[in-house]
């Protein structure tokens, strides 16, 4: 064996021993071969989700939960208001559209005298 053959034997060693290393260095569990990348970052995400919620002055879903029931009724009656006075807006535009074509129509009856 040749000093080169050895020496490519050595870092093919080393390459793969490396890959070996990356794929399980601090793995705790679901680290897939077939998409590694994606995988170590679930877990990463997975292992620091409190702390990013924290750090991001986020809402956990049981706070946001207690907030929701808390102020459903009130988002209630505010969406019917808001129904409300659509409809209102819709029957004043029907009122005025209408009065316009009175006006019109006088307006002729008054231009043909």
């Amino acid at each position: 064996m040749t000093p080169l053959e050895a020496a490519l034997i050595v870092i093919i060693v080393a390459l793969l021993l490396f890959v070996i290393y990356y794929y399980w260095r601090g793995a705790k569990g679901d680290v897939s071969l077939a998409r590694p990348m994606e995988s170590r970052v679930d877990e990463y995400l997975d292992r620091r989700f409190e702390l990013m919620i924290e750090e991001w002055s986020l809402v956990s879903r049981t706070k946001l939960q207690s907030f929701r029931q808390s102020k459903d009724q009130i988002l209630g009656t505010n969406e019917a208001k808001v129904a409300s006075l659509k409809d209102f807006s819709e029957s004043m535009e029907e009122s005025l559209k209408g009065m316009e074509d009175r006006l019109d129509a006088l307006e002729k009856q008054a231009g043909k005298k």
